[in-house]
């Protein structure tokens, strides 16, 4: 399927990632579905060369499906190669997702989870930066929705449910 990425256009919106205040990055990203509650885009990798994790590599060429949702404080985005092997799923704790105009505006909250394609590994991520982050002094309703959704898709994540979650 072809990925639209041209800004602009009916089915292209521009994700906006924020940490900290500030703009990380931001890219074209081809609507696939929307709910209503959950927006489904797919885009290239968007960040230029590979970025190597460990347990697995972003490169030029990966293809994600990323779900994001208005009303949960997660996103998960599906990592294929692009000749379509599934690399994983990578999941962003954020606040609930907002849809300003042709902008996908998504505030990370540093917490990530990492499942690999077989489900054998289920990793928490980032842990140190969000206690480094001081969002529990600043917003301490929010730092404990971002534990409760890491922990709730953890317990997803080791069920088996995230392919269900994403159906």
């Amino acid at each position: 399927m072809p990925v639209p990425t041209r800004p602009g256009t009916a089915d292209t919106l521009t994700v906006v990632l924020v940490k900290a205040g500030r703009t990380k990055i931001r890219y074209p990203a081809g609507t696939v579905r929307d709910d209503g509650d959950r927006l489904t885009v797919r885009a290239p990798w968007a960040a230029e060369g590979v970025r190597d994790f460990g347990f697995v590599r972003f490169e030029p060429g990966d293809v994600l499906t990323e779900h994001y949702w208005r009303t949960r404080w997660f996103a998960v985005k599906e990592v294929r190669t692009g000749d379509g092997g599934l690399k994983g799923w990578y999941c962003d704790i954020t606040r609930p997702a907002v849809l300003r105009g042709s902008e996908l505006l998504v505030e990370d909250l540093d917490l990530d989870l990492w499942v690999s394609a077989d489900g054998s590994r289920v990793l928490r991520l980032d842990e140190d930066e969000f206690e480094r982050s001081g969002l529990a002094e600043r917003d301490p309703a929010a730092a404990s929705a971002a534990v409760r959704a890491l922990d709730e898709l953890e317990l997803l994540a080791r069920a088996g449910g995230l392919e269900e979650l994403l159906g």
